[in-house]
């Protein structure tokens, strides 16, 4: 299989240096990374030249705006129609050893199989039996199903993109896989876990949030989205993420359609949250 994987940097000179070394000592022969920078402070350009002409690397982009997802998700599936597998790796995730060819020969050995991903918690988020009616056997592979999984440490078919099309403008890579789930892609991380460390997670070994101040000079997307300012309510966030994913419910129109909308409309009324958010 022809595998492409996306990398998106942005002035995470320290992260960068670390995610792409490993990433590109992850990749088997047949796979590639494409590295697109975000409009990047010389830093973190630095740290990039320094890849230019490795042999994992197929191209670096450096863009002159920050495109943020979308932009450059969406180029990389439009100009990557001949890969049979797509994937993307965050700048601030550490991939496991092997975990292109795990994924792949899952790709390969089940037919329905759409977006499988490495898992980015600690082991004590992870609870095997409120999980374990999410865990579905496939022939030799199991997998921990979701309507969605987070955007970085996957590979997926092609054919998902060609089915569904791409990002649509203000849709977010979640509300993306529910489509993609809705058309019955089997999408999930691959169990036993292989695990990607997200050192945006203050308990990760090679983070760089260690106190309230690295959080706010850090300060991750998603923990600015939930108006996290500290470094505890950060991990809070994170474990209570983690719970919620072995939760969900598996039927993608709990998320989309009418059954969604009068979902969301009881909730605001409770006054409770209904993710994921319009």
């Amino acid at each position: 299989m022809k595998i492409r994987v996306l990398m998106i940097t942005h002035n995470r000179p320290a992260y960068t240096r670390l995610s792409l070394a490993r990433l590109a000592e992850t990749l088997p022969p047949h796979a590639k990374a494409v590295v697109w920078d975000n409009a990047s402070s010389e830093e973190n350009l630095k740290v990039l030249r320094g890849f230019e002409g490795h042999p994992a690397i197929e191209r670096i982009i450096y863009n002159r705006t920050n495109d943020r997802l979308r932009g450059p998700t969406n180029w990389f599936w439009r100009n990557h129609a001949d890969a049979d597998l797509l994937g993307k790796i965050d700048d601030d995730c550490l991939m496991p050893a092997r975990w292109v060819e795990k994924v792949e020969k899952a790709h390969r050995d089940i037919t329905e199989a759409g977006i499988i991903g490495c898992w980015r918690f600690l082991p004590e988020d992870f609870s095997v039996s409120k999980a374990t009616r999410k865990i579905h056997s496939f022939g030799a592979h199991m997998i921990l199903r979701n309507c969605w999984i987070e955007g970085s440490g996957y590979l997926m078919k092609r054919k998902v993109v060609d089915e569904i099309g791409g990002l649509r403008p203000k849709e977010t890579f979640t509300t993306w896989c529910i489509r993609a789930a809705a058309k019955g892609y089997v999408i999930g991380w691959y169990y036993p876990f292989l695990y990607q460390e997200h050192m945006d997670d203050p308990r990760a070994e090679h983070t760089g949030i260690k106190t309230d101040e690295d959080l706010r000079r850090l300060l991750p997307l998603s923990a600015e989205q939930y108006g996290v300012r500290t470094r505890e309510e950060w991990v809070r966030k994170l474990r209570g993420t983690a719970q919620r994913l072995q939760e969900y419910s598996l039927d993608p129109y709990d998320f989309i359609g009418l059954r969604s909308r009068l979902k969301r409309k009881l909730y605001n009324m409770l006054g409770l949250a209904y993710f994921p958010k319009e």
